[in-house]
């Protein structure tokens, strides 16, 4: 049993050095509550949909964007993002997408852009996706 979202199988990281990119997204996952979502193994880590590894040939160039629960997560997002070796790529703050698009950019260590964002209150009907295979 594991638990997905509801449009993404997964997303693949290729990095170039895997154990920065480990102690950037360790550092993202504490900022949003997801230290029980990261997984890590020698030669990748996973957060939930998300698997990285060390790139053999490419290093992948994406936008990825976090959900927070909160502003203050946001904030604490892009503090401790850059505490980790991130760059940042827009402070914490309202987006002009719609009137509760609460986020913050950091570049990750190989020019990755990650964002957090949060547009509370909202309701979810369920933490997660429970997948049971048959």
């Amino acid at each position: 049993m594991y638990h997905l979202g509801r449009v993404i199988d997964h997303v693949h990281l290729r990095v170039s050095d895997l154990e920065r990119s480990r102690r950037f997204y360790r550092a993202v996952c504490d900022a949003l509550h997801l230290e029980e979502v990261f997984q890590s193994s020698a030669d990748h880590f996973i957060i939930d949909e998300i698997y990285v590894d060390a790139a053999d040939e490419y290093v992948s160039r994406i936008h990825l964007a976090f959900q927070a629960r909160s502003q203050d997560d946001v904030n604490a997002f892009h503090r401790l993002a850059l505490r980790a070796g991130g760059r940042s790529n827009g402070a914490p703050g309202l987006r002009p997408y719609h009137d509760r698009y609460y986020a913050a950019f950091v570049l990750d260590p190989d020019g990755n852009n990650i964002e957090a964002v949060c547009d509370a209150p909202n309701f979810r009907s369920a933490e997660s996706v429970v997948v049971k295979r048959a």
